[in-house]
């Protein structure tokens, strides 16, 4: 591909699913309203903060029982102190509600489907309820019943022992908590026409009001490679990492507007923490997409993230294995030799002393590292390290003029009084 040649069309708002303004108001208090989460202590914002552009700057999160936010927050104290590290990096929220979305989380575990009935393929199967607008509210209702991430522990509060029960026996519960709250409840009201009274709100009402304001609140197209769409030149450096991307294999995964082809790759980044183990398989790996499909030829694939405002929202890789974006590019270069070259140190991991032993107990497992690099489906290309810088330059051009500076952004305040992180 030529030097001149537009490789994308562009973004517009018009490419986004509409939203409600009054809607994502109700969904920005509830996004940092821990009133959501069993123990309420933690809220969606914890962990895909406005201050960390929508994520939290670690490796893997320290979810229910953390305090703080972001690099500096804390696993907890007593019996408020967290059992297990999130198993994966907090994914971006960018371009989420972009129309040509179709896929969401690491492993693809919620696609738009009809094989349940209420129009998604989903960890809740027909068990979700039906009347959810799109993907970004269907997902919005799942950290709330997980365990490690906002729900709690089983016998510490109703949320997280419902969800024990079945995972959508919780979502009653969590509704009530918000209608109950005489300010959520009017502005529901005022904001959705199917609602007369507050005790009408269900926890659809709920994902949708969030599923608004992530919709609105994280959208991008105003970066230097937008305006090079149309005409405005990039810096020399980012010039020539444009070019290395779309005349390399980056831009085969990292396609379209969006720059991701939402499919799964395996990387063989290097395994740490303590797996999204399923439940018949109990050691610490994460097998990916194969979680999901039971496909052996899934095996530790991951979805290809976009890469809008990705300068951002290091650390990097569904674990949150590399903190720049240099060493990346680098192990997307030479898989095998990043791999065998990466240390621990390179993990962007709070210390939790009564987990050390998990963390890294993996990469001991030699016949598990093996399995992961037989899998891994990038081939070795040749970089120097100006190429890298140029990549780097490149990928640093495809940050918003606005991405700090968002519609609605962090409220000082919510309707339950709880703290807002």
């Amino acid at each position: 591909m030529g030097a001149g040649i537009a490789t994308a069309e562009g973004i517009s708002a018009d490419d986004y699913i509409p939203t409600d303004p009054d809607q994502a108001r109700i969904g920005q208090l509830l996004f940092y309203d821990k009133i959501l989460s069993g123990n309420k202590n933690i809220s969606c914002g914890t962990c895909h903060h406005h201050d960390h552009a929508g994520g939290d700057g670690l490796s893997l999160g320290i979810g229910e029982g953390g305090v703080g936010v972001g690099p500096e927050r804390t696993a907890g104290t007593g019996a408020d102190a967290i059992r297990k590290r999130i198993p994966r990096n907090a994914p971006s929220l960018w371009n989420l509600g972009h129309n040509d979305i179709d896929v969401l989380f690491h492993d693809g575990r919620l696609t738009r489907s009809d094989i349940y009935g209420n129009g998604f393929d989903s960890p809740a199967e027909e068990w979700l309820p039906k009347g959810l607008e799109n993907l970004v509210a269907a997902q919005a209702l799942f950290p709330m019943i997980a365990q490690f991430e906002m729900a709690g522990n089983p016998r510490e509060n109703e949320i997280a022992g419902a969800t024990h029960d079945r995972i959508d026996v919780a979502w009653p519960i969590i509704a009530k908590r918000v209608r109950t709250i005489p300010a959520y409840g009017e502005a529901f009201v005022q904001a959705f026409d199917h609602i007369d009274e507050p005790s009408d709100v269900t926890i659809v009402d709920i994902g949708n009001a969030l599923g608004a304001f992530i919709i609105s609140e994280w959208q991008s197209y105003d970066s230097p490679y937008d305006k090079w769409l149309t005409g405005t030149p990039l810096p020399a450096d980012a010039e020539r990492g444009r070019n290395l991307f779309f005349t390399g294999r980056c831009a085969s995964c990292h396609a379209g507007d969006l720059f991701t082809d939402q499919s799964f790759h395996a990387l063989g980044l290097p395994a740490f923490g303590p797996g999204r183990t399923r439940q018949w398989d109990q050691i610490s790996r994460d097998v990916g997409r194969m979680a999901e499909t039971n496909l052996i030829e899934d095996a530790y694939k991951f979805r290809t993230p976009s890469l809008r405002n990705v300068a951002l929202t290091a650390p990097y890789g569904h674990n949150g294995a590399y903190s720049t974006l240099a060493d990346m590019i680098r192990h997307h270069a030479d898989p095998q030799s990043a791999r065998d070259a990466w240390t621990p140190a390179k993990a962007q991991l709070p210390d939790v002393p009564w987990l050390a032993a998990v963390d890294f107990a993996i990469r001991q497992d030699s016949r598990e590292m093996a399995r992961q690099t037989a899998t891994i489906d990038m081939r070795p290309t040749a970089l120097n390290e100006q190429d890298v810088q140029d990549l780097v330059a490149f990928l640093n051009a495809l940050t918003g003029e606005t991405a700090l500076t968002r519609p609605l952004g962090r409220p000082a305040t919510v309707p339950s009084g709880l703290d807002v992180d």
